[in-house]
């Protein structure tokens, strides 16, 4: 099963980023990763981090956030001349939790064979994030078909996901 390795520092950035204290507004990130493929399956290790500000956003209230075209095309040109897999991160701020929601679920049915359209040959990857953790969805080469992830990797610690939203992918 596949993993997301993350160093320590750049995790506290981007957790910090996605959820503020005292915020109910979600907030987005994509992280950019080169695969590494071991016996226990590929992992996804992080490179850089693109954390997402309001003018990236069409929709940016609550609990709604919608990209910019601009923004969207400029995470695929850095995803292509860095050659590397992007992973799309969002935050649920609430006391829930780490799922992707209904609204979630029907845009990653829209962006989701765009995204394999444009990286090919790569997988595409979106993540959650929650106060009490995070959930995350694999897509290798068919939208249709979504993996779970098995953890994230931060430092010597490994996180396991709610795997809450495969579930109900179904």
């Amino acid at each position: 099963m596949a993993s997301i390795v993350i160093d320590p520092e750049s995790h506290k950035m981007l957790w910090s980023h996605l959820l503020p204290d005292n915020t109910e507004r979600e907030q987005a990130a994509f992280m950019f990763a080169k695969t590494a493929n071991l016996a226990g399956g590929p992992q996804f290790v992080v490179e850089a981090i693109r954390l997402l500000g309001h003018g990236d956003f069409l929709v940016h209230c609550g609990d709604q956030i919608e990209l910019a075209d601009s923004c969207r095309s400029s995470v695929i040109k850095e995803a292509h001349v860095r050659d590397t897999v992007l992973i799309e991160i969002h935050s649920h701020p609430f006391p829930w939790p780490a799922q992707f929601s209904y609204a979630d679920y029907l845009g990653l049915r829209e962006t989701v064979p765009h995204m394999l359209w444009r990286l090919p040959s790569r997988p595409y990857v979106a993540l959650v994030a929650a106060p009490t953790g995070f959930d995350g969805l694999l897509w290798s080469n068919n939208f249709e078909t979504p993996e779970p992830l098995n953890a994230m990797v931060v430092g010597s610690q490994r996180h396991a996901p709610s795997n809450l939203s495969m579930e109900l992918w179904k």
